[in-house]
Order: C-alpha cells, then sequence, then structure tokens
C-alpha cells in the first residue's frame, strides 16, 4: 500500500515487538506496552521504544474478549489486554532483551512472519 493512501493519524502507529500490542509513539511513550511494560521499559523511553516496536507489521486485530476469541487462542493474544494487535510485526527485540527474558523463564513468541515464508 503506497504511503500517500494510508491516513494521516494512521502513519505513526507502532506495533510490540514482543505482543503485537499497536499503539502512537506518544502512547507508548506514556504508557509504555499494557502488556509487556516490566520487561521491555518504554515508558519515557524513546530508544526502547524505537528497539522494541515496529511500523512495519501486517494486519490488525481488535480484541476484546480473549477467553471467547479463536483468532486471539490462534494468535496467542488470549491472555492480553483489550486492545488493536498487528497480525505480524517485522523485525526483532534486542539480544540483551532476549536474554533477560530467558534468564526470567519467559518465552519470547517471535511476532516476525516476514522470513517464514
Amino acid at each position: 500500500m503506497a504511503m500517500e493512501t494510508v491516513p494521516r493519524e494512521l502513519r505513526g502507529l507502532r506495533a510490540c515487538l514482543m505482543c503485537s500490542l499497536i499503539k502512537t509513539s506518544e502512547q507508548f511513550e506514556f504508557d509504555g506496552c499494557d502488556n509487556c511494560e516490566k520487561f521491555l521499559r518504554l515508558k519515557g523511553n524513546k530508544e526502547n521504544i524505537s528497539s522494541c516496536t515496529s511500523s512495519n507489521y501486517d494486519g490488525i486485530i481488535s480484541l476484546i474478549s480473549g477467553d471467547d476469541s479463536w483468532v486471539a487462542r490462534w494468535q496467542k493474544l488470549d491472555n492480553m489486554v483489550p486492545g488493536c494487535y498487528a497480525v505480524s510485526v517485522t523485525g526483532k527485540l534486542p539480544m540483551h532483551i532476549i536474554r533477560e527474558l530467558k534468564a526470567r523463564g519467559i518465552d519470547h513468541i517471535l511476532r516476525d512472519r516476514s522470513q517464514q515464508l
């Protein structure tokens, strides 16, 4: 899709590389990620927002109730807060974050499907 066909208010959206939650950069800076903040520490940190979110994503899923949605289960979003999520997000978390997640025993779900085709 050509950038000029995307409405201006949607151009600044980014998706979290860990959970795929979609927000504006300003929302990530003000509130952090509603699902991953304790691991990614995005709130007030533009550097982490830049490295742990991506503006390159495909599709949008609106999640209202993860418990009742087969799509949420299929996308592994059933334990996430209500919101809009990307179907896939292009990019990878920084290695130091991945190492920290492994050290805490947290499985990281790869949201980047661009290399799996």
